[in-house]
């Protein structure tokens, strides 16, 4: 199957976005994809912040993202936009770093009013970074985001059912992709 790396833009560390994003790998993994999480808050600060992508907790992402098939970038909602903490990860990628992959954005907030942030704020970026393919993203309310004492969470039904059905729709990209990639090599 698929290599998918998920990407989580939470700066906190006791996080719904960081949950959500790591049950959404979960039931990914159960599809057959090879799916790694990435807390970017845990990466280096002083070379996210400074830019310095050959620190090697950086370039070791950076990396992992071009061996990828599929990315999922996770993040909060703060003042209508996705995360600084993202933000410096994602700036430090090559122009092109999202070429040939399928993404999935994925962002929570505490009002519906933080909507537009998937399509005004994260998916431009998103798609300057030349990803190939970004599948329908969505949108979750926080309070929708009940994190389990084993590490799962639990999802409001209203905010389950449209999100399994958007993570599904990711992974049927994932396979045309690979699909296409397959008659590519074989032709």
């Amino acid at each position: 199957m698929s290599s998918i790396l998920v990407l989580s833009g939470s700066p906190s560390a006791t996080s719904r976005t960081a949950a959500l994003a790591e049950h959404l790998a979960d039931r990914l993994r159960r599809e057959g994809h090879r799916v790694r999480t990435v807390r970017v808050r845990d990466l280096p600060a002083q070379a996210l912040l400074t830019g310095d992508a050959r620190n090697p907790e950086i370039a070791e992402v950076i990396d992992a993202l071009a061996k990828a098939d599929g990315v999922v970038v996770a993040s909060p909602v703060y003042k209508a936009a996705y995360s600084g903490v993202l933000k410096t990860l994602l700036d430090l990628l090559p122009q092109f770093a999202l070429a040939d992959k399928v993404v999935l954005p994925v962002v929570t907030g505490g009002s519906p009013a933080h909507v537009l942030a998937l399509d005004y704020a994260l998916r431009p970026v998103l798609s300057s970074l030349g990803a190939h393919h970004i599948v329908p993203g969505w949108f979750v309310l926080d309070r929708h985001i009940e994190p389990t004492e084993v590490g799962d969470v639990l999802l409001a039904p209203e905010s389950a059912e449209p999100l399994y059905g958007v993570v599904d729709g990711f992974s049927v990209a994932l396979a045309a992709l690979h699909a296409r990639r397959s008659l590519v090599e074989a032709s």
